[in-house]
């Protein structure tokens, strides 16, 4: 069995691109991904295209055939996804899953998402769902988880507003990310209430743009180089027959152990985090939901994170969807983009960083969940990890 290594990656800024189509955005950071992975179209054997709102904002459908002719993918097989917000690292685990069977030796992942749309409206996770109809769209239904967590756990709203002060002191340093402005607490707690207790700037803002990773074998790796191995790609759904509790995703931790156990890590070696912060709720649920602390400490931990305690790990040092903005189809690429800049910038080989997605809601629960963990490594000698498996697989081979 092949690693997926991800060999270069193209990302466009995040933001209002009113004069550009959707087909072009992604059609830019698919070039750009092949650019830096120093591959012509014609090695890619397989590209898995996401998208979750064109469909229904203007009836474009099988879209990834359509910009991916663009850059030269002339009778490349073609699979285009939804998934909510997962759409695009559901993407990136079929793309892993057909180079770790050998199916192909390279893949490309394009996201893309245009949501300046004037038929776009309230985010929900489905028009015919009883809570939808009911009322109960995306903004309300984490606000009500907010709610919950600090009657349960006395999380304050100060913790709640330092997620997107933490969030955009981080994006200040990113050129793509959507707002780079600085924030007080103060300001995220005197913004526009959106559904109490959350205000305008603990909602991550919609935003048009496109991402694109290459992913390539451990043969390819070698030959033509590469930036960081994936040591694991996990995708679940949520489970629906359990009892609803606001205050926590049990759907993070199951996915969480799942990603640790097939990665061979724990929650100690990571170096990085890119997490779902769609609300500032949602990072702080993720802190508790992925081992970063106990249940009922996320708040503290967002605390810890804004003072700069150097015993946290980094958690969206991008900025996250709070700033860097959320087109929902290129979020989880662009996170895996993300993950894999910061350890190859903290240029500290064997370095592990962690990317989550989540997507949905479904009574309580959410309706997916991805975990990617990479490592930096060099191709050449595989890897720690990756040459420890290698040895076990040539042992279980006989």
């Amino acid at each position: 069995m092949t690693a997926p290594w991800i060999a270069g990656w193209g990302l466009t800024p995040f933001g209002r691109h009113e004069e550009t189509d959707l087909e072009t955005l992604a059609a830019t950071a698919a070039r750009e991904a092949l650019l830096d992975a120093g591959l012509p179209p014609e090695r890619i054997g397989l590209a898995v295209f996401a998208n979750a709102l064109a469909a229904r904002l203007s009836g474009s459908l099988t879209i990834g055939q359509d910009a991916l002719a663009h850059v030269g993918l002339a009778g490349c097989a073609v699979i285009n996804t939804e998934n909510a917000c997962t759409s695009g690292s559901t993407a990136f685990h079929i793309a892993c899953l057909a180079i770790r069977a050998g199916e192909v030796d390279a893949a490309l992942v394009v996201g893309a998402e245009k949501m300046f749309h004037p038929a776009l409206g309230l985010i929900d996770s489905g028009k015919t769902l009883p809570d939808t109809l009911l009322g109960r769209v995306t903004p309300a239904g984490f606000a009500l988880r907010a709610s919950r967590h600090m009657a349960r756990f006395g999380t304050t709203a100060e913790q709640l507003a330092s997620v997107s002060v933490k969030n955009r002191r981080a994006a200040a340093g990113n050129p793509r990310a959507m707002m780079r402005e600085p924030l007080t607490l103060e300001d995220v707690l005197s913004a526009p209430m959106v559904v109490d207790p959350l205000t305008r700037l603990q909602c991550s803002p919609i935003a048009d743009g496109a991402a694109a990773v290459v992913l390539v074998s451990d043969r390819l790796a070698r030959q033509n180089g590469a930036r960081a191995r994936v040591r694991a790609s996990v995708l679940t759904s949520g489970q629906y027959d359990l009892m609803a509790d606001l205050s926590e995703w049990q759907t993070d931790s199951r996915t969480a152990q799942l990603a640790y156990e097939r990665a061979g890590v724990s929650v100690s070696d990571l170096s990085v985090i890119e997490c779902h912060d769609a609300f500032s709720i949602a990072e702080i649920l993720h802190y508790e939901g992925l081992g970063l602390c106990a249940p009922g400490e996320g708040g503290r931990y967002a605390e810890r994170l804004l003072a700069g305690d150097a015993s946290c790990v980094p958690v969206n040092p991008s900025g996250g969807l709070l700033s860097r903005g959320h087109p929902v189809a290129a979020t989880g690429i662009a996170q895996i983009i993300e993950v894999t800049r910061y350890l190859r910038q903290a240029r500290k080989p064997g370095g592990i960083g962690l990317a989550h997605c989540m997507g949905g809601d479904k009574e309580a629960d959410t309706k997916s969940c991805t975990i990617a963990v990479v490592e930096a490594a060099d191709p050449a000698s595989r890897g720690r990890g990756a040459v420890q498996r290698s040895k076990e697989e040539e042992n279980a081979d006989g």
